[in-house]
């Protein structure tokens, strides 16, 4: 005898939204459903849409659970509601996050983690952030966040305030908000100075090569990644580990006592969004100029 799917029905800002198989597992470790992650997007969907509503948005879908196949999603699904806003860029028709019905609609389709562009839709040359991508070569890395508060502190020593933000995976990011007007080329100069000197400084910790097989155990100092084209877990995402971690931004004072990247996951992050807000919407923007133009006249 057939089982008959489970098909349920919420309306969200007008819009009716049919929920399939909503009591699926999706993070079995943690306890999360399709309908918990529901519930938690729309708890998160504040902070994700704001850090999405303006880039490219690639997803990673798993339709059985994080332990099953997955996919990436550049192109809109189809079929495609009529309340879900689109964007061709580069032949790709990619889906606009700028409303919760569309994440719920994403999210319903067990697109589990959110990706979004480096560069803007409407000015893809002058991003808005700086990212130093803080790359562990091994599966676990204990040294992590160590070798962000030294970057943070030397950026620091550089007169930049800056921000870590967790991947939700094994990495963390550094980024500063910006007050310049500055090219990824740009900015990609001041990250080869920053990344070659911390290598420098400590070659037991930092590499800038590139390839992971002449590594060693050393965290990749990318600075490459931050270009046109390419994207970061978005700040908010949730990530398809059987922790269901979030990608968090963190506040120096935590890094300094001890915060992991499992602290933070979707079954605590909403507590820490009413305590603490967006942390990345709130960092002071920065001008990086004065540090370009004395690398110009080296």
């Amino acid at each position: 005898m057939a089982v008959k799917p489970e098909i349920g029905e919420i309306t969200v800002e007008g819009v009716a939204l049919s929920i399939t198989n909503p009591s699926k597992p999706l993070w079995p470790e943690a306890g999360v459903t399709k309908l918990t992650f529901l519930e938690k997007l729309i708890q998160l969907s504040p902070y994700l849409i704001r850090h999405c509503r303006d880039r490219h948005l690639t997803t990673i879908r798993y339709p059985h659970g994080i332990h099953d196949k997955f996919f990436y999603q550049k192109n809109c699904p189809e079929p495609r509601p009529e309340f879900v806003a689109t964007r061709v860029s580069g032949g790709i028709d990619y889906v606009v996050l700028d409303k919760l019905p569309t994440l719920l609609w994403l999210g319903n389709l067990a697109c589990l983690e959110f990706h979004a562009s480096f560069d803007l839709a409407d000015d893809p040359v002058h991003p808005l952030e700086w990212v130093i991508d803080l790359d562990p070569s091994q599966e676990e890395e204990p040294r992590i966040m160590e070798a962000a508060l030294l970057v943070g502190e030397q950026l620091a020593a550089l007169g930049i305030e800056s921000l870590a933000k967790t991947s939700g995976a094994t990495g963390v990011q550094l980024i500063v908000p910006l007050a310049d007007r500055l090219s990824f080329d740009e900015l990609r100069s001041i990250g080869q100075f920053v990344g070659e000197y911390m290598t420098q400084k400590r070659p037991d910790l930092f590499t800038v090569e590139r390839l992971k097989k002449h590594r060693g155990d050393r965290i990749y100092f990318d600075y490459l990644q931050h270009y046109q084209g390419k994207t970061i877990a978005a700040p908010y995402t949730p990530r398809a580990k059987p922790g269901a971690t979030v990608s968090t931004p963190l506040g120096w004072d935590e890094i300094r006592a001890g915060a992991q990247i499992a602290d933070f996951h979707l079954l605590n992050i909403a507590e820490r969004l009413q305590e603490k807000g967006d942390l990345l919407e709130a960092a002071p923007r920065q001008r990086l100029r004065p540090i370009l133009e004395f690398l110009r006249r080296r």
